[in-house]
């Protein structure tokens, strides 16, 4: 927006900004109470800021047109004969690809376990839905039993079909996939070293030796690798749930023989419950429309409500008022008498827009709409002080999000290195103008942009003290991809670029030069969503590729997903898998800069054109 805004009577002056009058009253009266920051100080260092990194900004995205003009000056010039290593040459001398900096490991403190230490799935939900929001943080636990019976994974033949009521035939196929789930990571034997399997067990119990710790039993059989049993809760002699942990995720068996599962259950179990999406990303980019003051105050306060821990949202489900809120923790006795504490809520990260967008909320001195991705650090960080400030320790209620006092911020649609590096020159500004130590701010880079691709080392390097994040995605990656290269010519349908070599470059390229440069253990290498949430079966059989291929956590669509998602985790150690392929030669660059052109000769049917836009248009 290059002139003012007429609707001037819907702004307020706060310092040389006009601020939708909406979000003042929002920042004034609901962030800022609480917090050592006051109005006057916050408004002038927004406006510092928005009027020293602007520029740059804008010089930033003077850079992408630059490149982009000069890529399509010599696509098309080379249109129907390209050649990969003139192409390569090209792109470094205009400065496309950068030179690759000397070895390094990041070196990034004060990180979570959940990010640094778990192997999980991790879930992407739109901030503006408080329901959604809540569901998706509250997605830290999951249980298996509604899983498996509400989705495909349990096939319908043979009278099992999901009805209004509940299915016996249904549910005991439930059952018995979740014994075979706790054999295969929870294996019994016997006194003589005989498997059992859990199917047949009538008693969970805790037997306590001399020394008054206890040892979990399974009748008279107990675990083939005891230390995975970690606690309990009520009596040991008849707990009400007992706790599991393999591969750093925890499992409980929920007994109760007077619930309507567990009374039908040899053992009164009436749940398997798996410790799901440790970590989600509280978006306020793709999967949500913020496009004025109002839309953004409402995905700002619902981000707020996260970080004070009181967020709540009524709704009617099945006819009834509900309300839901953040979920508690979990308390549990470990074997040795102690007490145990579990994070009852996702660790959350929040997505800020990247550096091309603008907003009309705010204006500024020359009346045009500042970047909003200025905007969202720096109220996404003053709402984040909240988590902040509460105390170490406390009770049930406290829903610390960061327990290592940490803001975590995703940044999306990021080109190249000279960008990662204004988004930490952004947020070292925002530390400093909020009074934050440095690097409390972490970032996740996407690796969604094809210069951020070619250059990823690059861009870790820019950012090695506070990453703790990369990840791929398939259709981010290949939009930019087309829109990159178009003028080559036409691309490959999309399922046939699944099948080149360049994605599958891609894919490998990222985790490669993520362990190269030291994240495991300390940081997340992520990989894209499952896009089709009803074909769970599907995802079961078809996701374990993510951990096998080194991430330590991938999308899911929905908190069910995360929960059947997370059975991957304990089937493949991921960790492990990343020490081997820190071995393995890494991917091409080559097979990534060949372009999925379709061939020449090549035609596509009227039905195959129209599914691909048919495809296409759902994406968008």
């Amino acid at each position: 927006m290059s002139e003012a805004n007429p609707v001037t009577e819907l702004y307020l002056e706060k310092a040389d900004l006009k601020v939708a009058s909406v979000l003042v009253a929002f920042i004034e009266e609901e962030v800022l109470p609480g917090l050592s920051v006051s109005p006057d100080m916050f408004w002038r260092s927004l406006s510092a800021v928005v009027n020293d990194l602007t520029p740059i900004n804008e010089q930033l995205l003077a850079e992408r047109d630059r490149l982009q003009t000069l890529i399509d000056e010599w696509n098309d010039a080379n249109a129907g004969r390209f050649d990969a290593r003139a192409y390569e040459q090209f792109l470094r001398e205009v400065g496309y690809l950068v030179d690759e900096p000397e070895d390094f490991l990041i070196s990034t403190e004060n990180v979570d376990a959940e990010i640094a230490h778990q192997a999980a799935p991790q879930l992407v939900v739109p901030t503006s839905n408080a329901r959604f929001a809540l569901n998706a943080t509250n997605a830290r636990w999951g249980s298996l039993y509604d899983a498996l019976y509400g989705t495909d994974v349990i096939p319908s033949d043979g009278g099992a079909q999901a009805g209004g009521s509940y299915n016996p035939i249904r549910g005991n196929r439930v059952i018995a996939f979740g014994r075979s789930f706790m054999d295969a990571h929870f294996p019994l034997i016997d006194s003589h070293g005989e498997p059992k399997s859990h199917a047949d067990v009538s008693r969970y119990w805790l037997r306590t030796d001399e020394s008054g710790a206890a040892r979990f039993m399974a009748d008279d059989c107990g675990l083939e690798a005891p230390h995975r049993c970690v606690g309990y809760q009520g009596d040991p002699d008849a707990p009400n749930s007992v706790l599991f942990k393999h591969n750093g995720l925890h499992v409980a068996l929920e007994i109760d023989r007077e619930s309507a599962i567990g009374s039908t259950d040899k053992a009164g179990v009436k749940d398997i419950t798996l410790e799901a999406a440790a970590t989600t990303i509280q978006d306020f980019e793709d999967s949500v429309a913020a496009v004025d003051a109002d839309d953004k105050v409402q995905v700002y306060r619902h981000w707020l409500g996260l970080m004070k821990g009181d967020l709540e949202d009524t709704f009617v489900k099945n006819g009834k008022p509900m309300t839901r809120r953040l979920a508690s923790d979990k308390f549990y006795t470990t074997l040795s008498g102690e007490a145990l504490r579990l994070q009852g809520r996702s660790l959350l990260f929040c997505r800020n827009v990247g550096h091309l967008m603008s907003n009309p909320a705010i204006l500024d001195a020359r009346g045009a709409e500042i970047k909003e991705g200025i905007m969202d650090a720096m109220i996404s960080v003053l709402i984040a002080m909240h988590d902040l400030n509460k105390p170490g320790e406390g009770g049930v209620e406290l829903r610390r999000n960061s327990l290592c006092g940490s803001v975590y911020i995703v940044k999306p649609k990021m080109h190249g290195p000279h960008e990662v590096a204004f988004a930490n020159t952004l947020f070292n500004r925002v530390e400093d103008e909020l009074a934050l130590p440095r690097n409390t701010i972490k970032i996740g880079v996407m690796d969604e942009e094809r210069r951020t691709t070619v250059n990823l080392k690059a861009c870790i390097a820019a950012v090695s003290e506070r990453l703790v994040f990369i990840n791929t995605g398939f259709l981010d990656r290949t939009g930019d991809e087309i829109h990159t290269s178009m003028g080559l010519g036409p691309m490959l349908i999309k399922d046939e670029i699944k099948r080149q070599p360049w994605i599958t470059a891609y894919e490998q390229w990222n985790v490669d030069i993520g362990l190269e440069c030291g994240l495991s253990g300390r940081a997340q290498i992520g990989k894209g969503m499952w896009a089709m949430p009803d074909e769970m079966a599907r995802m079961v059989n078809e996701k374990v590729g993510h951990p096998k291929s080194g991430a330590n956590t991938a999308w899911v669509p929905s908190p069910i997903g995360a929960t059947l998602h997370a059975m991957h985790y304990h089937d493949v150690d991921v960790f492990a898998v990343q020490e081997q392929l820190k071995e393995r030669p890494r991917a091409s660059l080559t097979d990534i800069l060949t372009i999925p052109l379709m061939p020449h000769d090549a035609s596509l049917p009227d039905e195959v054109k129209q599914s691909e836009l048919d495809n296409n248009a759902q994406g968008i």
